[in-house]
């Protein structure tokens, strides 16, 4: 059981919750202002979901990797990754692939039921190919025969998953609207991911080279992806200050919601830590720091937007 609690990356975990919370918590400000209701066993659903997804990912990962032989060229990672130490076989972590496949889909079509049954029939079947979608791209990360992780598209997935459908999809489940402010935020929860994602490619980028694992980080080089970085990690609260602005909140009287921008100072200084290190392997402490600034980043925005709710 410790090998499979390792293998499934607890650390990614946060990561992946930030979109579902800032989401969802934009929908409930939102619809406290208009008078709508909002519904805790979405929110609590949408969690398990993501939860699903982001293992079978990890899973999926660790499987594709290992039996293409790219764990095995990481030196400081092929005793923590389990298909490549050994201490998972290939055939085991493909069937838990295979059985939490079934358990994102499963709970996937619990939430949609929860979220649109039976009002909402042309909505509950769209989001359904928009599960299956999410579950295709967590697994097809690393497996297949041309993994996009491979052809160095795993920023842009990112980017679409874990920003825009994590965001702006949550915010529809409660809402069933669409709101265009709401690519500021998705925008901004999908570039802290690519971040994480970036350094992950940056710390791996030689072993990936001899593996022939072309990630962006590898394609622009370890220079470019260093300005890349700092660029990910500069924009986000800028964004989040556009939607606050385009919401009206410059002339309101709720200042809660600036709150988040005490991550300011914490990101800032990460950023000068990253633009120091010279030796990739070095980057690898700075991916959960990333990931917690993020989570972080979400749950302030929530407690911000609604302080008075």
């Amino acid at each position: 059981m410790k090998d499979w609690i390792k293998a499934a990356r607890l650390r990614t975990l946060p990561l992946s919750m930030s979109g579902i919370i800032m989401g969802a918590f934009i929908a409930k400000w939102r619809l406290y202002g208009e008078g709508g209701v909002w519904d805790w066993k979405i929110l609590a659903l949408a969690l398990l979901v993501t939860l699903l997804y982001q293992i079978l990912s990890n899973y999926a990962n660790d499987y594709g990797d290992g039996v293409k032989g790219t764990d095995a060229k990481r030196a400081t990672e092929a005793e923590a990754r389990a298909v490549a130490s050994g201490k998972i076989t290939a055939k085991q972590m493909r069937n838990a692939v295979i059985l939490f496949s079934v358990l994102s889909f499963v709970a996937t079509v619990a939430l949609l039921y929860v979220a649109f049954i039976p009002k909402y029939m042309n909505e509950f079947y769209i989001f359904i190919g928009l599960g299956v979608a999410c579950i295709l791209a967590a697994i097809g990360y690393t497996v297949g025969k041309k993994p996009y992780g491979y052809m160095g598209l795993g920023d842009l997935f990112v980017f679409v998953f874990f920003g825009l459908v994590s965001v702006c999809g949550s915010y529809f489940l409660f809402t069933k609207t669409f709101s265009w402010d709401m690519l500021l935020p998705g925008t901004a929860i999908g570039m802290m991911s690519m971040a994480v994602l970036n350094l992950n490619n940056m710390r791996d980028i030689e072993s990936d080279r001899l593996s022939g694992k072309n990630s962006f980080a590898l394609r622009i080089g370890f220079k470019n992806a260093m300005i890349y970085e700092m660029i990910l990690l500069q924009l986000p609260l800028i964004l989040l200050l556009m939607f606050f602005g385009v919401n009206g909140f410059f002339q309101s009287q709720n200042y809660y919601v600036f709150i988040v921008m005490i991550l300011l100072i914490p990101i800032a200084k990460l950023r000068r830590k990253i633009m120091e290190i010279k030796e990739p392997k070095q980057l690898d402490p700075f991916l959960k720091q990333v990931g917690i600034i993020t989570f972080v980043m979400a749950v302030l925005t929530a407690f911000g937007l609604n302080f008075f709710v």
